[in-house]
């Protein structure tokens, strides 16, 4: 009978581990008041600041609001559903940082070791002195460190970004070729990470934060020491063991209706279909079959299925009994580890501060970040929230629906 009882008991705890597309009531959150939510969101679609969207809540590993708004294709009004597959882009990052963390919680990498050991490109590296911008050609002083796994994990490596970084960077990158990882390349990743590699840092490695390519070098530190492409290894160690069924680098045909349009604004600030030839961008890249598996920005996926993989995340890395990442590993990922101004940054996600906290309803310790299409998460693990506010629109003038989404639902928070 005890045997029994004990398999009820665990069995239950391992089975109440699973989300629930299904919305509903929960003790601590007034309906009423999330139901707002609702309202700011048509207003947008109706007021021509939004085409569509689609919002999760999760309490306490219950879903207690789950709509879409407005349209996937504005042109032929057909709505957005909560099926909808996004283009997550930076979304992606996040992932990337867990499969790296799983491969050093296995002992097959250290977090202070230094690229270079695994990529000889990166064992000795320089960093850009002075700039020519009439001819895009550089003198170059020695790094005074080489870079690390935590220095990608932080964006503090020094490498920046192709076709969003600095100016000085985009030119270099741009005459080496190498990619911004937006979009679909046919490339091998792990010859254009040498090549980036063997290109100078725009900054000491530690000096500060900069936003840049270290997730898609991560993601080719996945692809060498694992033997695996990014692709199989997130499908095998992640996405199979969450039962993410709707996560792809390349999304199936089958499954391309499910995607939304991607939208941005002309000079007048109204809402146009966003042009494939558009920051030489094509948004169907998602359904192109490609060998270039992204890290930083790559993947499309539903709104529940990284609904799933933030819970695992606020679940101390376990989901449906499985643990697929260490709590001591997350709780690393989650701490500071550099100051952007009011928040901080931890190994793959911004970190609300103390002081930022003090500014915003948004608890200290949240983390949080977002996709380049305008898709968002913020994860609070002292109220055990999970929110995801998704959309394909950039630049978006009215973006500010986030902030007010924030304010209705820790408004809706009871006792």
């Amino acid at each position: 009978m005890k045997k029994i009882l004990f398999f009820l008991l665990t069995g239950f705890a391992a089975t109440a581990q699973i989300l629930s597309p299904i919305q509903k009531s929960h003790p601590q959150m007034d309906d009423k008041r999330l139901a707002y939510i609702d309202t700011v969101m048509e207003e947008y679609v109706q007021k021509n600041w939004m085409v569509g969207s689609t919002t999760l809540v999760i309490k306490d590993n219950s879903v207690v609001y789950f709509k879409s708004n407005g349209y996937a294709d504005l042109a032929n009004k057909k709505p957005m559903t909560n099926e909808a597959i996004y283009r997550i882009m930076s979304q992606t990052k996040a992932i990337t940082s867990v499969a790296i963390m799983q491969l050093i919680e296995q002992g097959k990498l250290r977090l202070d070791q230094p690229v270079g050991d695994f990529i000889p490109e990166f064992a000795t590296q320089t960093v850009v002195k002075e700039f020519n911008p009439a001819d895009s050609s550089y003198t170059t002083e020695p790094a005074q460190r080489k870079i690390t796994i935590r220095d990608l994990l932080s964006h503090r490596s020094g490498i920046d970004y192709a076709s969003i970084g600095s100016a000085k960077m985009q030119a270099i990158y741009a005459k080496a070729g190498i990619p911004s990882g937006l979009g679909n390349f046919n490339a091998v990743l792990l010859d254009k990470m040498k090549s980036l590699g063997r290109l100078p840092l725009a900054h000491q490695p530690g000096e500060k934060f900069t936003y840049g390519l270290n997730t898609d070098l991560l993601g080719c530190l996945v692809e060498v020491i694992s033997g695996k492409t990014l692709e199989d290894y997130f499908k095998a160690n992640i996405f199979e063991p969450l039962g993410m069924k709707d996560s792809y680098f390349t999304v199936p045909l089958e499954k391309s209706s499910r995607m939304p349009k991607v939208y941005t604004e002309n000079a007048d600030k109204q809402i146009i279909p966003w042009d494939p030839t558009f920051r030489n961008l094509d948004p169907n890249y998602p359904l192109y079959p490609h060998t270039y598996f992204s890290g930083g920005a790559g993947l499309s996926m539903s709104t529940f299925d990284y609904a799933t993989f933030l819970q695992m995340l606020l679940n101390g890395g376990v989901y449906n009994g499985k643990q697929i990442l260490g709590r001591r590993m997350i709780e690393l990922m989650t701490s500071p580890q550099i100051n952007r101004g009011n928040d901080d940054f931890g190994l793959g996600f911004n970190i609300t501060s103390k002081k930022s906290a003090q500014l915003n309803v948004v608890s200290e310790g949240t983390f949080a970040w977002g996709g380049y299409y305008g898709t968002n998460y913020f994860v609070d693990p002292k109220e055990k929230l999970v929110v995801l506010i998704m959309t394909q629109h950039t630049p978006n003038s009215h973006a500010d629906y986030g902030n007010k989404i924030e304010n209705i639902i820790y408004g809706s928070l009871k006792k």
